[in-house]
């Protein structure tokens, strides 16, 4: 495995490429998908470039890693964004072509499922960005977020130190999609209460691995992750997806990855906030409150037998909640628990 290098960054005028090598929700969900992308050119004055599967549901795997090796392989593209997530890149990415991709690193951006795709870049040696879905993040309801934007503008332009705060707000109850009137309207937010930290008060700073925890378990089960040796000194950053596993059921992901050897690689974890509100599991606030608390122990108990003296932060809006924070995927993060701050290198 390479030591992870930065690629190369955009600039404003550029052509992107706007893939999905996941779910093809920008077929279902046109007019969410239509909003990304203006935000996109409008914004961030950046062309798209749309692929063959970009808006088809249920592409064969085949012609989804077609598209996003032809994304790299293209010179006039500089970098490459996910349109949202899904639930199969695990069989798309055994069919890239790796030494294309090896050969034009480009800055991937993508969460949830893509990190599928996430993973396979580190492996490959090129830095990656979690976050900053096309559909959700581009395509919020209302207006962009300052902060998710803020992150994002500095992640794909800048090459600089970028220091992550707490959000004063945050949600995690998305408007619905299926109505598009609720484009018109802000998503429901929290008072926010700011990170929680634990363990000792020292500075870490190191290079990131994880993603979503259950697909990092899905690549656990897969043989696809870096060695515990490959991953020493790096920091873990993770949290968990729409599906809202529960506190036991992250215990367990957690506590697997102390068995195969892992946990004890990283001297700090970042964990997001996790999502305690879905659609077909509509919480109450009191509820999202309690289920934030029974993860946090959740995780605090798996972490302990492994790595009893890591530094671990809770509640980085870094995940499927609202604002969304970009972390640079095996690029640099600094975390200072003496001063409570968290800084990334884009």
């Amino acid at each position: 495995m390479d030591t992870p290098r930065y690629p190369a960054k955009p600039q404003p005028g550029d052509r992107v490429a706007v893939v999905s090598p996941s779910a093809g929700l920008a077929a279902v969900f046109p007019h969410v998908y239509e909003l990304g992308l203006r935000r996109l050119r409008e914004e961030f004055g950046l062309e798209p470039v749309e692929y063959p599967t970009t808006r088809v549901m249920r592409a064969d795997p085949r012609d989804r890693a077609r598209d996003l090796t032809a994304a790299f392989a293209d010179p006039s593209i500089t970098a490459v964004l996910a349109t949202v997530g899904g639930d199969d890149l695990i069989t798309v990415t055994p069919y890239l072509d790796d030494d294309v991709v090896r050969a034009n690193p480009k800055p991937y951006f993508g969460y949830s499922d893509n990190t599928n795709v996430l993973n396979h870049l580190y492996r490959l040696g090129i830095v990656a960005y979690h976050g900053g879905s096309v559909l959700v993040h581009l395509g919020r309801p209302g207006s962009p977020h300052p902060m998710t934007f803020g992150s994002l503008r500095a992640a794909l332009f800048t090459s600089d130190w970028y220091e992550l705060t707490a959000a004063p707000e945050w949600g995690d109850r998305p408007n619905p999609w299926t109505d598009p009137g609720s484009l018109a309207y802000e998503p429901e937010m929290l008072a926010g209460e700011g990170w929680r930290w634990q363990g000792p008060q020292r500075v870490v700073r190191g290079r990131t691995w994880g993603g979503c925890l259950e697909i990092l378990h899905w690549l656990m089960a897969t043989d696809r992750v870096p060695t515990a040796d490959e991953l020493a000194g790096s920091v873990l950053i993770f949290e968990t997806s729409q599906e809202m596993p529960s506190a036991d059921e992250v215990f367990r992901i957690v506590r697997n990855m102390g068995e195969r050897g892992l946990l004890a690689s990283f001297p700090a974890v970042v964990v997001g906030r996790p999502k305690a509100w879905d659609f077909d599991k509509p919480l109450s606030v009191p509820e999202r409150l309690a289920w934030g608390e029974a993860q946090r122990e959740a995780i605090t108990r798996a972490l302990a037998p492994y790595n009893p003296d890591a530094v671990v932060v809770f509640d980085v809006d870094l995940g499927h909640t609202d604002p969304q924070l970009i972390i640079p995927y095996g690029g640099e993060i600094r975390v200072d628990a003496v001063e409570r701050r968290i800084a990334v290198r884009y």
